[in-house]
């Protein structure tokens, strides 16, 4: 099969959508398949264009056998709303415009966020008549609105009928969770044409190792107890709960506990001057960091943060990290209401807390820190229900038959 992939982020950056893609398109190629990502110059989060990139109107590379794709787009950092909607705005016209000279693919697949992305592969499928798939990974403009990121209620209404109008277009959807699912049908969607392929783990790359002894003497975790956030920093993740637990762990006189934040975004700068202004000792912010390297952040750390504002909209959200730290054997606190709590509950891989408590956070990384065996068992328990059921390899081969029957049925 003949596969377009319009994705607005792809490696070399690091964020969920990105890997996602990565991870499913690379398993198809190996499956004999012809994958072309249609993508911009990488640059998230901070809108300054990679090392090694430039953001021209048109560039090829191959990675993994991979055909991608990359075009020029207004850039523009992970903050603000005007820049970032011009940013979204030129990747849909430029990847259409891209997509038109390409030969006709069996099936185009869009990948959110954000929707403007879903529209760029609706607008090629109608030219192209090939058929559409419009992957749903966050609930836009829902999102915007929960992250206090827009409040003109105008912009928002229209951008509510642009995301309807996309789900009728598209010949089928693929959302993430179950929560997604509902809120999709719950907008005039039949629910046989939504399919649900969640987020999972490359079972190869996450797995259980040794400490990264380099990173250990970097950051001086030796001898700590090591609680990490790996992920973007973001506003829906309302990471001025780490900062307060932080004080709280300083404050209890918890100085073998060390907490490590690894990776760049909207308030990382803010969050990090805070963390200073605060005096908190106990606490790293690393910076943006390589994809490659998140299995060694991650083999350094005892426990994983996974955390969402506390948002009704975020309960059907199931963060990519947690599969992700659990693959490699590390138990999650979890501050995210809904279906990421029932699934941890279920498997037995962690703790959960209420969002946006930094004292409940603390608690629970004082009983993970005190309480070696039981740190243990969370995570062996989240090791094997990860490669029972979000397997990366599972899942990409889900979503191929999947492709396969929309073909068919064409």
């Amino acid at each position: 099969m003949n596969i377009l992939f319009f994705s607005h982020y792809f490696p070399p950056e690091v964020n969920a959508p990105a890997t996602r893609t990565y991870d499913h398109c690379k398993r198809w190629v190996r499956a004999g398949h012809k994958v072309t990502v249609i993508t911009c110059a990488p640059n998230c989060p901070s809108g300054v264009v990679y090392e090694g990139y430039r953001n021209k109107l048109y560039q090829r590379e191959k990675i993994d056998g991979i055909n991608v794709i990359r075009i020029w787009t207004y850039l523009a950092a992970n903050r603000g709303f005007i820049r970032r909607v011009m940013n979204y705005f030129s990747y849909m016209i430029m990847a259409f415009l891209i997509s038109l000279l390409q030969k006709k693919p069996d099936i185009i697949i869009s990948t959110s966020p954000q929707f403007f992305c879903g529209w760029a592969g609706i607008l090629s499928g109608w030219f192209k008549r090939s058929p559409c798939i419009l992957e749903i990974r966050d609930i836009w403009p829902e999102s915007i609105e929960a992250a206090s990121a827009m409040g003109n209620r105008a912009a928002l209404r229209f951008l509510e009928f642009l995301e309807k109008k996309m789900y009728a277009c598209a010949h089928h959807i693929v959302a993430v969770g179950e929560g997604y699912k509902a809120n999709i049908a719950g907008k005039g969607v039949p629910p046989e044409k939504i399919t649900i392929i969640t987020n999972g783990a490359d079972m190869d790359m996450f797995a259980p190792m040794p400490p990264d002894s380099v990173l250990c003497d970097r950051y001086g975790l030796n001898d700590h107890f090591t609680c990490a956030y790996i992920g973007t920093i973001g506003l829906c993740s309302c990471l001025e709960v780490i900062n307060g637990m932080a004080a709280e762990l300083r404050d209890r006189n918890r100085n073998d506990i060390k907490i490590l934040v690894v990776g760049d975004g909207a308030v990382k700068e803010r969050l990090e001057n805070e963390a200073k202004e605060m005096g908190l000792e106990n606490i790293i912010y690393t910076g943006l960091q390589e994809k490659k390297m998140m299995p060694s952040f991650i083999s350094v750390s005892d426990a994983c943060i996974a955390h969402l504002k506390k948002h009704e909209l975020f309960q059907s959200v199931l963060p990519s990290k947690i599969f992700e730290s659990s693959a490699m054997g590390k138990p999650v606190i979890l501050g995210v209401e809904g279906d990421a709590e029932e699934l941890i509950k279920k498997a037995q891989a962690g703790i959960c807390v209420e969002p946006e408590n930094p004292g409940r956070l603390a608690d629970a990384v004082v009983t993970l820190a005190d309480d070696p065996e039981l740190t243990r068992t969370l995570g062996d328990n989240g090791h094997r229900y990860v490669k029972k059921n979000y397997n990366r390899d599972v899942l990409a081969e889900k979503y191929l038959e999947l492709i396969e029957k929309l073909i068919t049925r064409k």
